[in-house]
């Protein structure tokens, strides 16, 4: 019968291996796609058996929703901690914009759209990737409010917070093929000003218009 002290390791033995699968994971997406991310690929990748990796995430399926949902997960934690930097006043929604901007160009995103293309005609990764996209959407937009420190309760704050997530995402499968940075660069700059606009408090007995 095992003992506490041999159950222990042996956990700490499967979370660093399917760490090292889930990190394997987004990375072979993001160097081969689709297609060329297999099982056994990631596994060789990873360094660990296909034994191990099938006990693991005996599916593709199941293995690339977990790593994507693992990434999505420390980009977050890395945002909250990058955020206690951020400056208060008017510079604040400046970098928070930044911020975002560099979640929608990194290795998380590249990943995410292999996965998003490859769905629309595998049912199996379309019924795993559903609900994971919807949740990541959900955490990204508090996080967004939260980082923008905003009272999403006012009117117009929502939907100029998920404008923001939406423009982003957009410009950064702009940025897939070429090297978009000029004209990024250039909209986010009117963009920001715009949305400190629609984000300012209104002012003492503003009640919009008539």
């Amino acid at each position: 019968m095992s003992t506490p002290s041999t159950r222990v390791p042996q956990q700490e033995r499967s979370r660093a291996t399917r760490a090292r699968l889930l990190e394997a994971t987004v990375d072979c997406l993001v160097r081969y796609g689709w297609s060329g991310t297999t099982t056994t690929v990631v596994a060789a990748h990873a360094g660990v058996s296909r034994g191990a990796q099938l006990h693991h995430y005996p599916t593709k399926a199941a293995l690339v929703t977990a790593a994507v949902a693992h990434l999505a997960e420390r980009r977050a934690e890395e945002l909250r901690a990058e955020a206690e930097a951020l400056p208060v006043g008017p510079q604040r929604l400046d970098r928070v914009v930044d911020l975002l901007g560099v979640a929608f160009t990194g290795p998380l995103f590249v990943a995410a759209l292999e996965l998003w293309v490859a769905a629309r005609t595998d049912p199996e990764l379309r019924d795993a990737l559903v609900p994971l996209e919807a949740r990541v959407g959900r955490e990204m937009h508090r996080l967004t409010v939260a980082l923008l420190d905003v009272d999403e309760r006012r009117p117009g704050v929502r939907e100029a917070v998920q404008a923001t997530l939406d423009l982003l995402r957009g410009l950064g499968v702009a940025n897939l093929l070429n090297d978009d940075s000029v004209r990024r660069t250039a909209l986010l700059r009117t963009w920001k000003h715009q949305l400190a606009t629609l984000l300012a408090p209104a002012a003492p007995g503003d009640d919009g218009p008539a």
